[in-house]
C-alpha cells in the first residue's frame, strides 16, 4: 500500500493494521524456521510495510 493511500486512513484503522502485520510477520517467522516458507522476499515486504505505516502514524501525531 502507498503511503498516500495510507495518509488517508485514520489512525486507529493505522493501528489495525499495523497488527495485522505484525501477526502476518510473525507467521512468516515461524514458516521460516520450519523451512515452509519457499518466498522469503514477503518478510522484507511486510517489514517495509509495517515501517512505512508507523512512519504516516507518527506524522499524524505530530500534526503533519
Amino acid at each position: 500500500m502507498k503511503a498516500s493511500e495510507l495518509k488517508l486512513k485514520s489512525v486507529d484503522e493505522l493501528n489495525k493494521l499495523v497488527l495485522d502485520l505484525l501477526r502476518e510477520q510473525f507467521e512468516y517467522r515461524m514458516k521460516l524456521a520450519t523451512g515452509q516458507l519457499s518466498q522469503t522476499h514477503v518478510m522484507k515486504k511486510t517489514r517495509r510495510s509495517i515501517a512505512r505505516i508507523k512512519t504516516v502514524i507518527a506524522e499524524k501525531k505530530q500534526g503533519n
